[in-house]
């Protein structure tokens, strides 16, 4: 499991993610005390702890990382909005990119699943039918 190098873009995106709970958005505003930013946030943890722990079924694994992906991108979204609505009262931390990075991560891992898939499937099809004796 850890061997793969989709393993470590996912629990790198998985932590980045997950350090979301703990960090500021702003000055004295947690993410987690927005209740749309906490259920999008667990979710997108969710699915990369599904993704990361589904490594034998890499399809699954694909999608799952590609779903969360696309709904880091919609927190992302969300965060930008609300940065450019209170952008001259607050300054945002470090932390509100956190969901780009992950985005960027759950995207070079699902590519590198593919990848293994690819591999699996012509080491398959150059291995044969089995015959029987």
């Amino acid at each position: 499991m850890w061997q793969r190098i989709q393993t470590i873009y996912l629990a790198l995106a998985t932590g980045l993610l997950a350090a979301m709970f703990f960090c500021n958005k702003a000055d004295d505003v947690s993410f987690i005390s927005y209740y749309p930013y906490l259920i999008l946030m667990i979710i997108v943890v969710l699915l990369n702890l599904l993704a990361l722990t589904s490594y034998k079924h890499r399809i699954f694994q694909m999608r799952t990382a590609i779903l969360s992906a696309i709904i880091t991108v919609a927190l992302q979204a969300w965060i930008a909005v609300d940065f450019l609505a209170t952008h001259s009262e607050r300054i945002f931390h470090v932390a509100a990119i956190f969901p780009i990075v992950a985005v960027i991560l759950d995207i070079l891992a699902a590519r590198a699943i593919f990848s293994d898939e690819l591999m699996v499937r012509s080491a398959g099809r150059l291995r044969g039918p089995k015959k029987k004796r």
